[in-house]
């Protein structure tokens, strides 16, 4: 096929410089009869490259939705939601490099110069990302199948509760997940048999993160199915389902969580507490794995969609918080604090008039209020709104222990909207200070405007879905600064909010490339957060603890925020008069998410036809 491809584009640049050899000798009328037959050539052409490589993106969404069918339940694509995700497994995880492969060398035989915008954008993208993803293959991420931010078991609790991806509304579909539970034991088996390889090759989990997963898997070991998580669509059946299928379904997932998923459980929890937590490791970063430095440098490029390197970014993130500190200084007197910049994030969390809640609903409320108040704002800012709404809705119970408040995508056919999850632990202790910073980043114009337009965007599937950390929490970061346009700030609370958010970014920058470059311990990151964010010992030591469990995913935000401020300030002083910031915004979004080399050269090219107009 690639010989083929070479030789068509051979034989088209002769037909060209024939052509136009034709051309010059040609009467008038001649002339622009074969004009207009080279242009109907090149058309053609277009056409055809473009039908080849949308065949391939197809192609490439769906067989990578078979490999990973949770994923794609959370992209709500539901073809696959009785199955489970098996990349682990040794076969599976060569079909997915094989797949990388075959997409790779099919992506090469398409003539890239033939497409048109919209075609050349995909197909840079999916080069990217299939040569980001191979560039990760020699390292065994599959002997490290569970930490406490991510796990299958705990991924299908959430599913469970009928108010996340996978829809529980009909006979059909509680069948469907049923079948899907079913399979836990086999994944279950799976990942301690690779678990156990990892020990014998010393790629295991730090201790600290194998004593905060227990208690999850403790918690997924109940003594009846009938109080088991995975229970919850039954608690909660449709009073529209007949007595038969009732009785049935309660018979079936009963005898399912009690007989095959409870055991298996039972089974994991022994092992992580006992063998597994034993071959822990004292180390903390990525760096003291085998192959460790090269390990983590390949996923800060992933993550950073950058050639940064960990010194570089660690640089950046510590000027970025002497830059914030020093905003602290001229903000604190305004509060009435008095003391070292560095503090006023501690002080603001001591103050108990920034506490006001006593219940779950009264924070809903305030973010729902909160989000009415945005909206209103947003088409000064914004030309393209997304049509999908967005809810807001408390985060569950079972992982509220460890998550973060965050935003889940709508459903491509409209059937879910994008939803911002607040993660509510005691309200009595939720602080106002944060909420409008965070729901610029969660809800919109962050997340939300990032991700539900690109369902409405006519691109393949693999976009819609797919992505970079970079540009996705690099827009939703830089968002967070539209705040001062929307008069947001001016509350000296939400500001310092919105600056103790910022400061947080930039020490991940700090702190992420201290643990898995620096080796700086579990403990002197800990210390490290606390100093600089004012955080208390339990905060510190989650936020630790994820950066432990996910390397490199925390650089994203600011690396990506930083780059877009960057062609901002560019296009500002590019375009002086004409520079609209809400045209600037919406080019941002235009193409959907983008890695950051190719969103500076689309941005400088967008300034540049600016300048024309």
């Amino acid at each position: 096929m690639k010989q083929g491809t070479k030789s068509h584009a051979f034989s088209l640049r002769l037909s060209v410089l024939g052509s136009a050899l034709i051309l010059a000798f040609a009467a008038p009328s001649e002339a622009g009869n074969l004009k207009q037959t080279i242009a109907a050539n090149t058309r053609a052409d277009t056409v055809q490259a473009g039908k080849q490589l949308n065949a391939l993106a197809d192609y490439y969404y769906k067989q990578h939705a078979r490999l990973d069918p949770v994923s794609a339940t959370f992209n709500g694509d539901n073809r696959f939601d009785d199955q489970l995700t098996m990349t682990i497994a040794p076969k599976i995880r060569a079909k997915e490099v094989a797949l990388y492969r075959e997409v790779a060398r099919r992506l090469k035989a398409i003539p890239r110069q033939g497409l048109n915008h919209t075609d050349t954008v995909s197909y840079d993208i999916l080069d990217y990302e299939i040569n980001a993803a191979l560039a990760l293959e020699n390292f065994k991420d599959n002997l490290l199948p569970i930490n406490h931010m991510d796990s299958i078991p705990v991924t299908l609790a959430n599913l469970a509760g009928g108010q996340s991806s996978q829809p529980l509304q009909t006979v059909a579909q509680y069948d469907i997940f049923l079948r899907r539970i079913a399979q836990l034991p086999a994944w279950i088996d799976q990942a301690m048999l690779n678990m156990k390889e990892g020990i014998g090759q010393g790629i295991v989990l730090p201790r600290a993160l194998v004593v905060s997963a227990i208690p999850q898997f403790q918690k997924l070991v109940t003594a009846t199915a009938e109080s088991h998580p995975y229970y919850q669509p039954i608690s909660n059946m449709p009073s529209s389902f007949s007595a038969a299928d009732k009785a049935r379904l309660t018979k079936a997932y009963a005898a399912t969580i009690s007989d095959k998923v409870i055991p298996s459980l039972r089974k994991l929890d022994q092992f992580m507490e006992t063998d597994y937590l034993a071959a822990s490791r004292s180390s903390s970063g990525w760096g003291a794995l085998p192959d460790g430095e090269r390990w983590y440098k390949a996923w800060v490029k992933y993550q950073t969609t950058t050639s940064l390197q960990p010194e570089d970014i660690h640089a950046i993130g510590l000027r970025e918080v002497a830059r914030i500190q020093a905003e602290f200084a001229k903000l604190g007197p305004q509060l009435g604090y008095s003391g070292d910049p560095a503090g006023l994030p501690g002080w603001m969390a001591e103050q108990a008039k920034y506490k006001p809640f006593t219940s779950d609903a009264e924070i809903l409320d305030t973010y729902k209020a909160l989000n009415t108040k945005i909206k209103a704002k947003l088409p000064s800012l914004f030309n393209v709104i997304p049509k999908i709404p967005l809810d807001i809705r408390p985060e569950p119970e079972i992982s509220r222990d460890t998550a973060s408040d965050h935003y889940a995508p709508p459903a491509a056919d409209g059937s879910r909207p994008g939803v911002f999850w607040a993660v509510i632990n005691d309200p009595k202790q939720y602080a106002t200070t944060e909420m409008t910073t965070l729901f610029l980043h969660e809800g919109q114009p962050g997340h939300h405007f990032h991700l539900a337009l690109m369902q409405e965007m006519d691109v393949p599937k693999f976009r819609k879905f797919g992505g970079n950390n970079a540009f996705t929490e690099g827009w939703a970061l830089y968002a967070e600064t539209l705040g001062r346009e929307m008069g947001l700030f001016e509350d000296p609370n939400a500001y310092v909010g919105h600056l103790t958010d910022e400061l947080l970014r930039a020490s991940r920058l700090v702190v992420d490339t201290g643990l898995h470059a620096k080796g700086w311990t579990r403990e002197q990151t800990i210390q490290y957060l606390r100093a600089t964010l004012g955080y208390n010992e339990a905060d510190a030591r989650n936020a630790t603890e994820r950066y432990m469990a996910w390397p490199g995913q925390a650089l994203g935000y600011k690396i990506g925020s930083l780059k877009i401020m960057e062609l901002r300030q560019r296009a500002t002083a590019a375009l002086g008069a004409k520079f609209k910031l809400s045209q600037f915004n919406d080019a941002i979004l235009s193409d959907g998410t983008l890695p950051l080399a190719l969103l500076e050269v689309k941005m400088d090219k967008w300034i540049a036809e600016q300048q024309k107009l």
